[in-house]
């Protein structure tokens, strides 16, 4: 397990061969973790299988397994292999929520267009009135922030963090419990996708003031909307004669994958390389991709391997870099707690209030509230950004990820109580199940 490059003694000593040597193994043991904590967590505590692979992610990091076995983990995960794995993580969470956009109803959001816009702009605008009332107490408190931040980027900061949404985590729950085709799953995803998406755009706004440049944030801001306008306006016919051939051949060749693929690979680039998220990149090719057959011949050569081998290597990333031990006194876990309150209040409570201002009942807003609540690993993401770049303090940031957690926890719990169950008792969410079922057949 130890370097055998030329150089073992110097910082660069890994051959070619050390990296796939660690890989392999390193593959092995995150597939094995997610999946059996995923198991344990929806047996013993009704969560679903992508809240148990976060937690593995965790537990694979410093919080557990290195604090238990520091040299272990270490001889596992050593730092020269998490390049290698990062572009394991992107690949895989882009992938997956490439097959999620081939799931979108547009239609319904046509339908649910009024209420969509009303939840995202409620999931913007009220976390970042909260983050104008607690930017300047946090700023008060040493190691938060750091020192020589303006209250301006730290505002903007935080509020972007607090309007987060977890985009892929969302995608997953919606995917697990049968609402794919459902408007309370077009709708949520939607929102959730635009929160995101002006979250990571305001992440721009602030790097660009820590020595980046103003063009970051034109480049993140303009390039994006450009290419949604782009697909929004062309997509559609681009992409068709993909469906075509699919439809022609009764199947999907090795061809038509091939370029899929390629098509995917590019727009998760582009997204990634103007500053905003390989993810959406990903999630927008495929809300335009052809569908029919075509999306459910790339659901069976695809999502096995994007799910069960790929994905869990998005979550383990995020945990290799979250540290559960740094808050450490009474205050700051008071501070800890007041920030998951306001958080809870910020999101769910707006959107909520928002969807029902726009005409839907109150389980179903209840149940868009519990959805858009989840911040998950797209949250340990963006602080993990606000760490590297000199943002916030490592304190904070492991308040943030207390958060992340939480609200991710109880997503999926709250949602089944105030809109699953009696949607199970009146039949209609077993209707969506096996449609869904149907569909992927």
């Amino acid at each position: 397990m130890g370097a055998h490059g030329p150089a073992v003694n110097a910082s660069h000593s890994f051959s070619p061969g050390d990296y796939s040597i660690h890989f392999f193994l390193q593959l092995a043991v995150i597939i094995f973790a997610c999946r059996a904590v995923g198991w344990l967590g929806q047996k013993f505590l009704g969560q679903p299988q992508v809240v148990g692979e976060m937690i593995a992610g965790v537990i694979l990091g410093p919080s557990l397994l290195g604090l238990a076995f520091p040299d272990f983990q270490a001889a596992l995960f050593p730092k020269e292999t998490k390049s290698v794995l990062y572009t394991g993580a992107q690949f895989g969470v882009g992938l997956y929520m490439f097959l999620v956009g081939t799931t979108l109803q547009l239609d319904h959001f046509k339908t649910k267009a009024r209420s969509a816009a009303s939840v995202s702009a409620a999931g913007i605008a009220t976390p970042f009135l909260f983050a104008i009332l607690i930017t300047p107490f946090l700023l008060t408190v040493p190691g938060l922030f750091t020192p020589g931040i303006s209250q301006w980027n730290a505002t903007l900061f935080m509020g972007a963090c607090i309007a987060l949404t977890a985009f892929p985590m969302l995608a997953r729950i919606i995917n697990e419990r049968g609402l794919n085709n459902s408007s309370l799953g077009t709708l949520s995803l939607t929102a959730g996708a635009f929160d995101d998406a002006v979250s990571w755009c305001v992440l721009a706004i602030v790097l660009a003031t820590f020595g980046a440049g103003p063009g970051v944030a034109v480049i993140a801001i303009g390039g994006g909307a450009l290419y949604a306008t782009f697909m929004i306006l062309f997509g559609k016919r681009l992409l068709a004669p993909l469906g075509r051939a699919v439809e022609a051949k009764g199947e999907m060749t090795n061809t038509v994958l091939a370029v899929t693929l390629v098509l995917y690979c590019l727009s998760a680039f582009l997204m990634d390389a103007i500053g905003i998220h390989a993810v959406f990149g990903g999630f927008l090719l495929g809300a335009f991709m052809p569908r029919g057959l075509f999306v459910q011949e790339l659901k069976r050569k695809v999502e096995p391997i994007a799910v069960v081998m790929l994905l869990p290597m998005f979550f383990t990333y995020s945990g290799l870099n979250t540290r559960m031990d740094m808050v450490n006194s009474i205050p700051l876990l008071l501070i800890a707690l007041g920030i998951l309150a306001i958080s809870i209040a910020a999101k769910f409570g707006a959107c909520w209030a928002a969807a029902r201002l726009s005409g839907e009942d109150n389980r179903t807003a209840l149940g868009i509230g519990a959805l858009m609540n989840s911040r998950g690993l797209m949250e340990l993401i963006i602080i993990n950004i606000g760490l590297q770049k000199g943002i916030i303090g490592p304190t904070l940031f492991s308040m943030m990820v207390l958060m992340a957690i939480v609200t991710t926890m109880m997503a999926g719990p709250l949602f089944e109580y105030v809109y699953g169950k009696k949607a199970r008792e009146s039949g209609e969410l077993d209707k969506l199940e096996g449609s869904m079922v149907q569909n992927a057949a």
